[in-house]
């Protein structure tokens, strides 16, 4: 026997309450990560002179393990400088004064992240620093480009030098010959 009536209409209206109670813990887990609604984080800045292809919610590591992220990228107006603010967990609060901040990339074309190096100094670094010790992204292409373009590596400095067309003269010999001249 089919159900008809009140009975149906409370298994339906159920039914797509519990399918949007689901999609809204989906969308909360997928943006917070964690249910602390973002509780469990402090923010450090750093500042960069080229931050390459670094984006906001990229990761920020420590010896390769993910320790937060990226919340922002922003541009000093009086320094040009790139400011970039890191959202790091609650647990790894202790960073040293004089941790340095790198960016880097995930192998020859991955994403570029965050790299953190702490220091020694026993004093640590509070919520809302900087981290006064940085290093830019190297541009990949650059560099690529200017190791073709300057002889292979081969030291350019040894190159042979142009000549404009002309067959370079024969190199001398390598040792006078022993040998007696015939007549």
């Amino acid at each position: 026997m089919a159900m008809r009536g009140p009975r149906l209409e409370f298994a339906v209206g159920a039914f797509l309450l519990l399918t949007l109670a689901s999609l809204l813990v989906l969308a909360v887990a997928s943006t917070n990560q964690r249910w602390g609604f973002g509780s469990s984080q402090y923010t450090l800045t750093a500042r960069f002179s080229q931050i390459g292809q670094l984006r906001a919610q990229a990761p920020v590591k420590i010896g390769g393990v993910t320790i937060g992220k990226v919340s922002d990228i922003s541009l000093d107006p009086t320094k040009f400088d790139s400011v970039v603010t890191l959202s790091l967990d609650n647990k790894y609060k202790d960073l040293p004064a004089d941790t340095s901040a790198g960016i880097f990339t995930s192998g020859l074309l991955g994403e570029s992240y965050i790299g953190l190096q702490p220091g020694g100094d026993p004093e640590t670094l509070k919520p809302g620093e900087e981290i006064g010790f940085t290093q830019p992204a190297v541009d990949l292409l650059q560099l690529v480009g200017k190791y073709m373009f300057s002889g292979g590596g081969s030291g350019g400095s040894n190159a042979p030098a142009a000549t404009d067309g002309q067959a370079p003269p024969p190199a001398p010999p390598a040792s006078p010959s022993t040998e007696p001249h015939h007549q």
